[in-house]
């Protein structure tokens, strides 16, 4: 299903827009009368499809080789409502989500420093890559819940 880092970017892309529709349109229901509840439950899938994303992101920077101020900008993208579309159109534009996930060392310098061959045994392994990023994202959304949600209650 994600056979390369640029179809894995483009669906949390996606799925980070459609989220912030959905909290947008429970923000605007509950203006209008609807339970908080509602506000709650979206806000808390946008939290944890947010922090996908950025984990994606943080994920593909590496894979990519991006530069630490592109890596920060496609992170940066999900804050602003609807700025991970146009990211992702930019980045697959400039030719920064062109290629596979680098499995294997090749001559690049940076293929030795001890982050690119962790990657690369993490991505052989990717059920373990998976439920390393799954767990992370999990514990941080908890300990964000129970620090509250952005401008308190």
């Amino acid at each position: 299903m994600f056979r390369t880092p640029a179809r894995l970017f483009r669906v949390l892309a996606i799925a980070e827009a459609i989220t912030w529709t959905i909290l947008i349109g429970a923000l605007i229901a509950r203006a209008v009368g609807v339970p908080p509840i509602v506000v709650t439950i979206g806000g808390g899938v946008h939290g944890f499809v947010f922090l996908s994303y950025a984990a994606t992101a943080i994920l593909v920077a590496f894979n990519q080789r991006w530069s630490i101020g592109v890596g920060v900008l496609a992170v940066a993208s999900a804050i602003v409502p609807y700025a991970t579309i146009p990211m992702e159109i930019w980045l697959h534009r400039s030719g920064r989500l062109t290629g596979e996930w680098r499995l294997e060392e090749s001559d690049h310098p940076q293929d030795r420093t001890w982050y690119d061959r962790t990657m690369r045994w993490f991505l052989r392994r990717a059920w373990v890559l998976v439920v390393l990023i799954a767990v992370a994202v999990v514990a941080l959304y908890i300990a964000l819940l129970l620090i509250g949600p952005p401008g308190g209650k």
